[in-house]
């Protein structure tokens, strides 16, 4: 592990091991983990809670890196529900890092953060793994139910980019 953080992407199929030190974090990373298909080991180094956020982005775009890099890889899209929630999301691993996203979570305190988890995680992300991530809520009150929703459709995403499942 570095000194922020370390990840590893299995498609091999054994059991997610996360620990970010932010509870609603690792909850959110084994959904998209499961709803891509893949084991996700991800660990943390004990900072504060934004910062752990952010290096658990900047851990798992590390370890896609190379797995987007793949002839034929780099594309993929997802839709996952959560409830009421419905959320869409595409990646490209373009090398021009970006987040467009019409979800406004900023005034959402998820496992009483002071900023917008899913922000920070995505723009960290982005930057790490040279993706264009396009987060699209299509329906979704409850909070909870929209970062699910969304990190859920994440995972499908991912998942379909590093296996050369880009569909478009």
């Amino acid at each position: 592990m570095t000194s922020a953080g370390a990840a590893r992407v299995d498609f091999g199929g054994r059991a997610s091991q996360i620990d970010t030190g932010v509870a609603v974090l690792d909850h959110l990373l084994e959904e998209l983990a499961d709803a891509g298909g893949f084991a996700l080991v991800l660990e943390v180094a004990p900072d504060d809670p934004e910062t752990e956020v952010g290096h658990a982005g900047e851990a798992l775009g590390v370890a896609l890196a190379p797995l987007l890099a793949v002839e034929g890889a780099g594309r993929g899209a997802g839709i996952a529900p959560a409830d009421e929630a419905l959320a869409m999301v595409v990646v490209e691993s373009s090398g021009r890092p970006l987040v467009a996203s019409n979800a406004d979570l900023t005034s959402t305190r998820a496992g009483g953060l002071q900023a917008d988890l899913a922000a920070t995680f995505l723009d960290e992300l982005a930057d790490e793994a040279g993706l264009t991530i396009h987060v699209r809520l299509i329906e979704g009150e409850d909070s909870q139910h929209v970062l699910s929703a969304i990190f859920k459709a994440l995972g499908i995403a991912l998942a379909n980019a590093t296996r050369g499942e880009s569909h478009g």
